[in-house]
């Protein structure tokens, strides 16, 4: 199962928010484990980079990219994705973005807390909770 995971998920377990942490932290674990393919939008990756190093440092940034990298697939945002979030019915251009990212690597899901955002979508759009219960039957 191929699932690209929301800045807000990554950002769960980078900051231990304490009410989402759980959860993120295991789809996180089975991307590690490899029962998932993992996959974070390029820009997803400049987001997490500027966030962490305002909020702790910037070394500590890069230390969390490289792991992020080593561990998640890129999907990438080209001229297509851009196209394709500019003419969409998205109301917020980031969401357009990482959907159609996901979409055009031929992902399965995405995971997220702000499944709102993601209304009237081709892929499947589950919260943490959701996608926790899927992939442990599929387990």
């Amino acid at each position: 199962m191929k699932v690209l995971f929301d800045t807000n998920v990554i950002l769960d377990v980078l900051l231990n928010r304490k009410k989402f942490v759980e959860t993120s932290a295991n789809l996180v674990g089975l991307v590690e484990s490899k029962k998932i393919d993992g996959y974070l939008c390029a820009t997803t990756i400049t987001t997490l980079d500027y966030l962490i190093s305002k909020a702790v440092s910037r070394k500590q940034a890069k230390i969390e990219i490289r792991k992020l990298l080593a561990l998640f697939e890129v999907a990438e945002v080209n001229a297509m994705v851009l196209e394709l979030s500019m003419n969409s019915t998205f109301t917020d251009f980031e969401d357009a973005v990482q959907y159609y990212s996901g979409e055009c690597q031929a992902i399965d899901c995405i995971v997220t807390r702000n499944t709102k955002d993601y209304k009237n979508t081709r892929l499947p759009v589950y919260d943490p909770q959701e996608l926790w219960k899927i992939v442990e039957v599929i387990n």
